[in-house]
């Protein structure tokens, strides 16, 4: 046996690979958690031990996601704490304010930077008619969700919402806890800092729904959303190849994977919390089933919504200025919601559209409020709810303004039933996986509740079972290659 090699191939493993950054729906990450867990369990009655491990779990596992960025972490998080700190102390109110802009423009100037700055200077060469190369420039993973928490953090420090962590490592512990470092939820520090004091160990029951939401987030996002990923990216990589009925079914088909996807994650992310004792916030409830456009963001990624109410919708003013205003605050809030998710027009034009949607819903609630509360109307609102939805989620997909008009001309202009029986006869299994999720996200919350307490309180045997099945679906599903999260990328 050549140990040279074995150690070798290990290290190669263990080291960072940008075409291959480590998920949870990776065979290594689980691999690695399953070392993690019983030495976790070991050291969860010694605080700092406790938390120094976890720390260091966290930084390699943002390490193998995202390479050397972790020291980046790092320094964000020395100068949050340490600016948090003189907070504490200073009690003059200019001197409270530069601390708070300080860590404000150091953490937006470097998400900037590394999102935002080719992105800018596209747009500047395109008024001056340059000739710009662009910048090599590779973003970091995860870095709007930690921005965005580490605003929140000092922030909420200068307006007494929070004290500031006592430690260093308590706030690098909060800011780079792995379950939500790379793709949130977006984790508050008035909601989860105090849990790191009191260090509550998981009870039975709580690791057993842990383990339930883990399954249901495998099963959403390797089985069901990169599966039916599959057939969306041929309909966006070709906008003109299919007909309109094809078009139109890839459109629905990404409605729903970018659903499973992120819910997906999110799962898993608040399973393997619950598992280690940790509660995250809820990030969505059953958005699909909205009536409206301001229904569907009190549902969908509520971290993010939730956030950009808090930290951008009221310092604007929020409805406390006018109708006017309102609409206006509305709109300004969800273009930075639409520039969040990614460098490019057609992400501020998805943001925009949102926002005046939101807008359009609160000028016509007196005309709403008049009609019937009946299924009728409740049909027509979800309708139209959905329909807008799915629209737009074609701006947020397509690689290009273009390719985004063009699939949805291609939806009106070219759709024809006759392609309707060919399409079932050779995508029944995307049909069939569509059919499951919808029909799941059409079940009743008191429903999940219930198959959770199940599973929380059935034999071992049986949650042995459907871990298996789980994991075997997946494997018979699965591509090639562990497709990446698509919140990823921002």
């Amino acid at each position: 046996m050549d140990f040279s090699t074995i150690f070798h191939n290990i290290c190669s493993l263990l080291r960072y690979e940008a075409s291959a950054p480590m998920l949870f729906s990776s065979g290594l990450f689980w691999a690695l958690f399953l070392v993690f867990l019983p030495v976790y369990a070991l050291l969860k009655n010694r605080l700092w031990q406790m938390l120094t491990f976890v720390v260091a779990f966290s930084l390699y596992f943002y390490y193998k996601s995202s390479g050397v960025f972790f020291i980046l972490l790092i320094c964000t998080s020395l100068l949050d704490w340490t600016l948090s700190r003189l907070l504490a102390v200073l009690t003059v109110g200019w001197q409270r304010k530069l601390c708070v802009w300080i860590s404000v423009i150091a953490s937006l100037g470097i998400l900037g930077y590394f999102k935002y700055a080719n992105f800018f200077l596209w747009n500047w060469n395109a008024m001056v008619e340059g000739n710009f190369q662009p910048l090599d420039i590779i973003l970091p993973v995860g870095i709007s969700f930690y921005t965005f928490q580490s605003i929140s953090y000092i922030v909420d420090v200068y307006k007494g919402r929070v004290a500031p962590t006592e430690t260093w490592l308590e706030y690098i512990f909060f800011l780079s806890f792995f379950p939500a470092l790379v793709a949130g939820p977006i984790v508050r520090a008035d909601y989860f800092i105090p849990q790191i004091r009191q260090n509550n160990r998981a009870t039975r029951d709580e690791v057993y729904a842990g383990l339930w939401l883990v399954i249901l987030g495998v099963v959403k996002k390797a089985l069901i959303a990169d599966y039916i990923a599959q057939y969306n990216d041929l309909i966006f990589m070709q906008p003109t190849g299919y007909s309109g009925f094809e078009s139109l079914m890839g459109v629905i088909g990404y409605t729903m994977q970018i659903y499973c996807d992120f819910s997906g994650y999110s799962d898993m992310a608040i399973g393997i919390a619950l598992i280690m004792g940790f509660k995250l916030s809820l990030n969505f409830d059953f958005p699909y089933k909205s009536q409206n456009l301001t229904e569907f963001w009190r549902r969908w990624h509520i971290s993010l919504s939730s956030w950009l109410r808090d930290y951008v919708y009221i310092p604007l003013g929020g409805n406390r200025k006018g109708t006017l205003r309102t609409y206006l605050n509305n709109f300004l809030t969800m273009l930075v919601g639409g520039l969040w998710h990614g460098a490019a027009w057609k992400f501020v034009f998805w943001g925009a559209m949102h926002g005046a949607g939101l807008a359009v819903h609160k000028a016509s609630k007196p005309l709403l409020s008049r009609l019937p509360d009946n299924r009728v109307i409740r049909a027509v609102s979800w309708t139209v709810t959905m329909i807008y939805v799915s629209l737009l989620w074609v701006f947020f997909r397509a690689d290009s303004w273009t390719d985004s008009w063009l699939i949805i001309r291609n939806i009106f202009t070219n759709f024809s039933p006759a392609h309707i029986i060919p399409f079932v006869e050779v995508r029944y299994v995307w049909l069939i996986m569509m059919t499951v999720i919808i029909a799941a996200h059409c079940m009743p919350r008191r429903l999940y509740d219930r198959l959770a307490v199940w599973f929380v309180t059935t034999p071992w045997p049986v949650k042995l079972l459907i871990f298996i099945i789980a994991v075997q679906l997946v494997i018979q599903f699965m591509s090639e290659e562990v497709a990446p999260f698509i919140y990823f990328q921002f």
